[in-house]
């Protein structure tokens, strides 16, 4: 329970701070204004984080908490593809309505130069277990096809995932992040669907 309640109050620093950050800006955000917004305290900010810019590497923190938020909802697709991209479409949006284009801009520049952890990449966060369980079962009911690992289905959704991503930020936000992913992720996943897949896809499609 008390681990619980730790990492409950790091999403809370981690959630505040990006609404506030979304709302006032990076800059006219201070330390002050996240622990009031959190509810927490000072020792309990600086316990996870050494200041505001350590914050910039939590975006994924952010992400994960999000990915939870959605799998305990029951309206869930049952097949593994039409999963992958229904996560994906809500996240997006997610990022559109409370993420600043600059911000993310900055996590990317920032993940590409440092020599320490990238948190992007972090197989032990909750998007790639996620990511692993989904693919795993869509082998074993032969939606996905298998001569394919798990792990490389799954490194190149993440690889998709992050250069719609990308290209959103460098083109400075000129399109819908998840109205432009949801018509192209249908396609990147096409290639990995199996030929019964696809037959059940084009029947689900006449019916």
């Amino acid at each position: 329970m008390a681990k619980k309640n730790l990492r409950n109050t790091k999403a809370r620093i981690v959630n505040a701070a990006w609404r506030l950050f979304y709302e006032q800006g990076y800059e006219n955000t201070t330390v002050e204004d996240i622990i009031f917004e959190s509810e927490t305290s000072k020792g309990s900010f600086y316990h996870y984080f050494d200041g505001k810019d350590a914050l910039l590497s939590s975006l994924s923190v952010l992400f994960d908490e999000r990915y939870e938020e959605l799998m305990r909802r029951g309206d869930l697709p049952e097949n593994s593809l039409e999963l992958l991209q229904y996560l994906n479409r809500n996240l997006f949006e997610t990022i559109e309505n409370t993420v600043s284009i600059d911000l993310l801009s900055r996590l990317f520049s920032s993940q590409l130069v440092t020599r320490g952890e990238k948190h992007l990449l972090d197989r032990s966060r909750t998007y790639y277990k996620l990511l692993r369980r989904i693919v795993t079962e869509g082998q074993a009911k032969g939606e996905i096809r298998a001569d394919f690992s798990a792990s490389e289905v799954m490194r190149a959704y993440a690889m998709f995932e992050r250069g719609l991503m990308y290209d959103w930020c460098l083109s400075g936000g000129e399109y819908p992040l998840a109205g432009f992913a949801a018509r192209m992720m249908p396609l990147f996943l096409a290639g990995f669907r199996t030929r019964s897949g696809n037959a059940q896809e084009n029947e689900r499609k006449t019916v």
